[in-house]
């Protein structure tokens, strides 16, 4: 859908462009266009080269709702109660072309968004290239949000080609380390990476500092500036590669495995056919030849080839073959499931729809994302179903939205070279030419692109081709989140309600307690809280509790020092709540760490003390528990989790119930975690109602805010969501609280300013939500 005003709205189609052309033996691709960051990273980062055309707009999306009355903090403190993996490597996109519906591709130059689907090669951009992403149907690598804010320079504009003659010379500050040269680099809060060094014009930023060198991360493609004393050769090898890394981390071994390719390309070094199809056998001798130097060329062999009409710009794409890490989406893929998998056969999604449709055999029978026979599951949406490698993409990135607000990834098959947006402003999925074009009908794409605006098949009820929407589409979509084939446990204990005359005050721990949702949910349940314990090491966050709840919540120290001892001197407790940090869980940061190493292990904190606080054998009592995580995580990481705490999640999105998307896990043995989420009279579902007076909302609602200040800004164009006076403006503190569903002024504490606040609900729960969840509790315990 692209917006030139705010009253014009058109739809968008975007396209893979790219020139190929051989050389050398390799497939080399000259990159027409830069990939957009997913949501909640920094501005779009596009460009558009070589005379291709497209065209750009921004979007948005309403939802009408009646105006709710606000709540602000003091009317609320003064009528509250009293009282106390490894899943495979991933690679880059392929650039795509925006088309305006309406228009010919004749339109002037813009740029656009790329793909995010792999194909079954890595192709890496040595120097020009931007954001990773991924060419065919593959789990996708995002950049990294906040770990990298302080120390990466990411690209964030478009550049324009510019021939050799026009490119100045730079890094002549006697440092070495010159363009297209591979090295190891060093950024503070991570190891040893290795990268190309590139020009400053391939960054889309600005040049590089005295001593600096701008380098491209093999891996994920980011851009960081580091200093050329923290940066060394690749020869050295074997003193920088980290074999535990290369074990645990999948971006790891994608990264190591793009630069020892690359490498092998300059140094003309060929590898002898391997006579098995294991993977480890096939990289083995390349990460040999790598450790012992790279002989028999050496350092002289990997330095970049360079003729007098070279543009430092154009550089290589290597077409890297991995078989087992990149299956094609029309061969048979082995299942990650350690369980016996149903057997999956062959089939085009072209044989797919010619037997669904000649022969009457039934879709559900079909994987609609790859056109597998015998499907593992059914598929959310609409009717057929998935193959288990193709469920397990959709569990990871079916949840990752854009800049713009809209999914980074076809609706249907999650992933897609050219895909179209939908026109309807209160939708923000989108759907790729080959869905349409197969299951719709051929031409299909071609003829929505002259539509203006084109309403998706979500919004749209009826059948097209073989493509229909489930009537129930949003219960299977729960069903489809909460339920693991590969995993089955046994289900969690049922407490009989106590009767009224019986329930006491509830004594709740809080572990990564934030700015105590929890608490206060609770309170404003009506709940007689007892005792409120909670774990949080945010200074910050600490004084929003104890100011806004008058000192009743009882702080303690680091989840990590809480002892068994601790445990029982402070119990026992009726309820253990916590989420622990997502940073190296989310796959929107290609350096995470996962669940074992850096925060993730904060994870296993949650689980000892659980395991501490649930009520001894012989003790009958209700006891209640609740973990909450991002829903963008590896299928590996949420199934380790789901082993450890013996249940599967819930997925629930907080847009039901609020003004901006929120998808998140929760764990647990609440009651009635599975029942539809549904808006109270309090909620406040559309941006316009979380405004103050005067001001217009230009979206009806907003994507994910995270603690990034720009998480707020909405579209490719990435505009303000608010008008003011004829100008685009912010959204206030007051108006996030509100989103959240939080009191009015409730962070307005210790003069934090606007940046502060905002980082401490972008951390935070939303409240509808654990409204929510805690509401049946009721039956449990006493109330006011």
């Amino acid at each position: 859908m692209a917006v030139f005003s705010s009253d014009i709205k058109t739809s968008i189609f975007r396209s893979a462009v790219s020139s190929w052309s051989l050389g050398s033996g390799l497939l080399v691709l000259h990159p027409e266009g830069e990939s957009r960051e997913l949501e909640a990273l920094g501005p779009s980062s596009k460009a558009a080269f070589d005379g291709n055309q497209c065209t750009r707009g921004s979007r948005k999306r309403t939802r009408k709702r009646p105006e709710e009355e606000e709540r602000d903090w003091d009317s609320y403190s003064e009528n509250k109660p009293s009282g106390t993996s490894p899943s495979g490597l991933r690679q880059r996109p392929r650039p795509r072309t925006i088309y305006q519906a309406g228009l010919t591709a004749h339109s002037q130059t813009k740029p656009r968004r790329q793909n995010r689907r792999q194909d079954q090669s890595i192709i890496m951009y040595a120097g020009r290239p931007r954001r990773a992403a991924v060419v065919s149907r593959q789990t996708p690598e995002a950049p990294c949000l906040e770990l990298m804010e302080q120390d990466s320079k990411d690209s964030a504009q478009s550049t324009s080609t510019t021939s050799s003659s026009e490119v100045q010379s730079e890094y002549n500050d006697n440092k070495g380390f010159g363009i297209g040269e591979l090295v190891w680099g060093k950024i503070k809060g991570f190891s040893w990476w290795p990268g190309i060094v590139v020009t400053w014009r391939a960054t889309g930023k600005r040049q590089a500092s005295h001593g600096m060198r701008w380098l491209q991360w093999f891996g994920d493609g980011k851009f960081s500036e580091v200093s050329a004393d923290k940066l060394d050769s690749l020869t050295a090898f074997p003193k920088f590669f980290s074999q535990a890394s290369y074990t645990k981390l999948a971006s790891y071994r994608k990264a190591i495995f793009q630069a020892v390719e690359m490498a092998s390309v300059r140094a003309e070094k060929t590898f002898p056919p391997c006579e098995t199809d294991n993977l480890e056998d096939q990289i083995k001798p390349m990460l040999d030849w790598a450790n012992g130097g790279f002989q028999p060329k050496g350092e002289e062999g990997l330095k970049p080839t360079r003729s007098a009409n070279s543009n430092p710009l154009d550089h290589q794409i290597l077409n890297v073959s991995l078989p087992e890490y990149f299956p094609s989406t029309k061969r048979p893929k082995v299942s990650p499931c350690k369980g016996k998998a149903v057997p999956e056969e062959p089939c085009s999604r072209e044989q797919m729809v010619n037997e669904v449709r000649k022969n009457k055999r039934s879709i559900e029978e079909f994987c609609l994302s790859c056109g597998k026979m015998r499907a593992a599951t059914f598929h959310p949406l609409f009717e057929g179903g998935l193959c288990q490698t193709c469920k397990d993409v959709y569990l990871e990135i079916s949840y990752m939205y854009d800049d713009d607000g809209y999914q980074s990834y076809c609706t249907v098959c999650c992933g897609g070279r050219e895909v179209l947006l939908c026109g309807n402003a209160n939708c923000c999925r989108c759907f790729c030419v080959d869905c349409l074009d197969i299951l719709v009908d051929p031409g299909a794409s071609n003829n929505a692109r002259y539509q203006d605006p084109w309403r998706c098949y979500m919004c749209q009820p009826l059948q097209y081709g073989v493509l229909k929407r489930r009537h129930d589409w949003s219960l299977k979509l729960q069903e489809f989140f909460a339920n693991d084939n590969g995993q089955e446990f046994e289900k969690t204990k049922i407490y009989p309600a106590v009767p009224a005359e019986q329930r006491r005050p509830i004594r709740v721990l809080s572990l990564f307690d934030g700015i105590a949702t929890g608490y206060l949910v609770l309170r404003d349940l009506g709940f007689k809280v007892d005792q409120y314990v909670a774990s949080e090491v945010c200074e910050d966050s600490i004084s929003v509790g104890v100011v806004r709840h008058e000192g009743k919540i009882q702080y303690v120290h680091d989840v990590r020092d809480i002892s068994k001892k601790n445990i029982q001197e402070w119990g026992p407790f009726d309820l253990v709540i916590g989420g622990s940090p997502c940073n190296d869980l989310s796959i929107v940061n290609p350096a995470r760490k996962g669940l074992y190493e850096g925060t993730g292990r904060l994870f296993f904190e949650f689980y000892r003390l659980l395991s501490e606080a649930k009520p001894k054998e012989g003790e009958d009592r209700p006891f209640f528990w609740m973990f909450e995580n991002v829903v963008a995580m590896g299928v590996n990481d949420k199934r380790d989790i789901s082993r450890f705490l013996e249940c599967n999640p819930v997925m629930i999105d907080a847009i039901e119930v609020s003004a901006a998307h929120r998808a998140r896990y929760f764990w647990g043995n609440l009651p009635g975690m599975n029942r539809p989420l549904c808006a109270s009279g309090m909620d406040k579902l559309e941006l316009q109602d979380c405004l103050d007076h005067g001001r217009v909302a230009k979206f009806g609602k907003v994507r994910t805010i995270t603690t990034r200040s720009n998480s707020i800004k909405q579209g490719k164009d990435q505009h303000f969501p608010v008008l003011m006076n004829g100008k685009e403006d912010v959204l206030w503190c007051t108006e996030l609280e509100r989103i959240f569903g939080f009191p009015v002024h409730y962070t307005d504490v210790s003069n934090m300013g606007r940046g502060a606040r905002q980082r401490l609900l972008g951390r935070s729960w939303s409240v509808p939500v654990i409204r929510h969840l805690f509401a049946p509790l009721k039956d449990y315990f006493a109330c006011e």
